[in-house]
């Protein structure tokens, strides 16, 4: 248990069965009335943010998270298996707890999922990661209009928008924030 006096950004906590990342917090001491704490919260498993407010004193419950760097390995029809780095256990999760990680998701990348008990609720993702591509139409010399760009598919089945100088067959680098090219690798 953890008095909300003690609240940090980045702590999780278990509140109503649901298990939250605080955001951030404010102590809040009114002229009248007793001091308490509001809270920006984000739903680990759902993804939606909230607002609650606190009594000074209460206490909540704390909820461990663990982290585990895994290895994807292939997929299964609609079941992704990872590898654990350390134990060499492989686990199956299904694509829809994980369908915006997934068109990232190339054999051998090297993952963190988080985990409440034995509930999986995020992959963390590299910020950038390495593709090749796999078909793009060939630029147009002369075609010279800045931030040009075409569509290419990478080998994941991703289409992105690259620069016109970009060809088949390249590596290049692709952010996972935002799912845009980043650079050539």
């Amino acid at each position: 248990m953890v008095n909300v006096n003690d609240f940090k950004n980045g702590m999780t906590i278990k509140l109503d069965g649901n298990i939250y990342l605080i955001i951030e917090f404010l102590h809040v001491k009114p002229g009248k009335g007793p001091a308490f704490v509001r809270s920006k919260l984000k739903n680990l498993r759902t993804g939606a943010i909230i607002e609650h407010t606190f009594n000074s004193g209460i206490k909540v419950e704390r909820a461990k998270l663990n982290r585990e760097k895994m290895q994807f390995l292939y997929v299964n029809g609609d079941t992704y298996n990872f590898m654990n780095m350390n134990t060499y256990d492989q686990i199956d999760i299904n694509k829809k707890q994980i369908e915006k990680e997934a068109i990232y998701l190339k054999e051998g990348l090297e993952v963190e999922l988080t985990f409440y008990e034995n509930e999986l609720l995020a992959i963390l993702l590299p910020d950038k990661i390495e593709y090749k591509i796999i078909e793009t139409e060939p630029g147009v010399r002369g075609n010279t209009v800045s931030n040009a760009t075409k569509d290419a598919t990478l080998e994941t089945g991703l289409i992105i928008r690259v620069p016109l100088f970009i060809e088949t067959g390249e590596n290049i680098i692709v952010s996972t924030k935002d799912g845009k090219y980043d650079s050539r690798a």
